[in-house]
C-alpha cells in the first residue's frame, strides 16, 4: 500500500485497499495521467525524428517546369497512343473496355513525362493535349439524346392514386391510435 504523506489518501493494490477518491477526483486523476503518458510520447517521438539526421538538409529548390519540352514529350506519348489504337478497330473507339490498356499507358506516360520535366500534372499544357486526342479518337462516341416521354396514362393515374391513398391511410391510422390512447388512459 502507498500513502502519500500529509493527505487522507491511501493507493493499494490488493482486497484491503480501499481509494477514498470520490469518482470526479478519480477521473481528474486519470485524464492527468494520461495527459503526462500522451505528452511523454509525442515529446520522445519528436526528439526521436530530430536526431536522425546529424544534420539537418537544407530544402532543395524546385527546378523551373520545361514547357518546351513537355510539349515535345507529350506528343511521343500521343504518338504511341496513336499506334496502340490504329491496332483496334474504330468501330471500337466509343468502347471504353477495347482500349482501356492503351488509354491508362497514355495517361501514365504524360504524367511520368510531367514528373521527369519538373512540371506538375495535368497542367493546361498536357489538358489541351489531351483533349485534342479526344477531339481525334471520341468525338463519334456522343450519346443520342434521350427523348423524355411521359408515361402511358394509367401508370400515371396509379402513381397519383397510391400516395394519396397512402397519406390518407396514415392519417387515419393516427387518429385512430391517439383515439384509443384516450380510452386505455
Amino acid at each position: 500500500m502507498v500513502r502519500v504523506p500529509g493527505a487522507e489518501l491511501s493507493f493499494g493494490v490488493g482486497p484491503d485497499s480501499r481509494c477514498l477518491m470520490d469518482p470526479q477526483e478519480r477521473a481528474a486523476l486519470k485524464l492527468l495521467v494520461v495527459g503526462i503518458l500522451g505528452s511523454v510520447c509525442v515529446m520522445t517521438g519528436l526528439s526521436a525524428a530530430d536526431t536522425l539526421s546529424a544534420e539537418p538538409t537544407p530544402p532543395q529548390p524546385r527546378k523551373a517546369c520545361n514547357e518546351s519540352r513537355l510539349q515535345w514529350e507529350v506528343e511521343v506519348c500521343g504518338e504511341d497512343f496513336r499506334r496502340d489504337m490504329a491496332h483496334i478497330d474504330p468501330q471500337h473507339w466509343c468502347n471504353l473496355t477495347h482500349f482501356i490498356s492503351e488509354y491508362h499507358l497514355f495517361t501514365l506516360c504524360t504524367e511520368t513525362k510531367s514528373r521527369i520535366v519538373h512540371c506538375y500534372w495535368p497542367n493546361p499544357l498536357v489538358e489541351s493535349y489531351i483533349i485534342r486526342i479526344h477531339k481525334h479518337f471520341f468525338s463519334n462516341c456522343t450519346i443520342e439524346q434521350v427523348v423524355w416521354v411521359d408515361p402511358p396514362d394509367d401508370t400515371l393515374t396509379i402513381l397519383i392514386l397510391v400516395p394519396v391513398f397512402l397519406t390518407m391511410a396514415m392519417i387515419a391510422l393516427v387518429v385512430w391510435c391517439s383515439k384509443r390512447s384516450d380510452i386505455l388512459a
